[in-house]
């Protein structure tokens, strides 16, 4: 991908996918509750899982190579740099789009800010997700007029 291709924004039913998220903190967390409300079978795995998400298959260890066979939408979102990196590299390897949080390059795609309201979704990031304080707060302002929808 070119350093100054924007991205392609692309809204799919995650309803009984396999979705794999590797990694157990706040990101990991956040990532599982959103995909699980849009009906995804949620896989994550992880020693430690800060989560509370209904229905989330958590299992309680290290990730290992093969851990993203049969998945649909990968997440790397742990706090070690290399395994990240191996989530990413397996994903790929499998045609598997994967999102890397501290690596936007090793991305295939970026997770949005999701705002809901009055029947709408809508998904946003920063142009190149950097800057994800900017996402944040133009997340805060759709989602109030999202609400007023209602």
């Amino acid at each position: 991908m070119t350093e100054n291709a924007s991205r392609f924004p692309l809204f799919v039913d995650l309803t009984g996918r396999r979705c794999v998220i590797v990694g157990g903190g706040a990101i990991a967390q956040r990532r599982a509750a959103v995909m699980a409300r849009f009906g995804a079978a949620v896989t994550v795995i992880a020693p430690t899982w800060i989560g509370d998400v209904p229905g989330v298959d958590w299992q309680a260890r290290p990730y290992a190579p093969g851990d993203l066979k049969g998945a649909f939408l990968a997440v790397a979102a742990t706090d070690d740099r290399t395994v990240n990196r191996q989530v990413g590299e397996e994903a790929r390897a499998l045609g598997i789009p994967v999102t890397v949080a501290d690596c936007r390059e090793e991305c295939t795609f970026f997770f949005p800010a999701v705002c809901e309201g009055g029947g709408v979704t809508a998904g946003l990031i920063s142009r190149h997700g950097t800057d994800h304080h900017r996402a944040a707060r133009a997340a805060k302002a759709v989602r109030q007029v999202l609400e007023g929808l209602d």
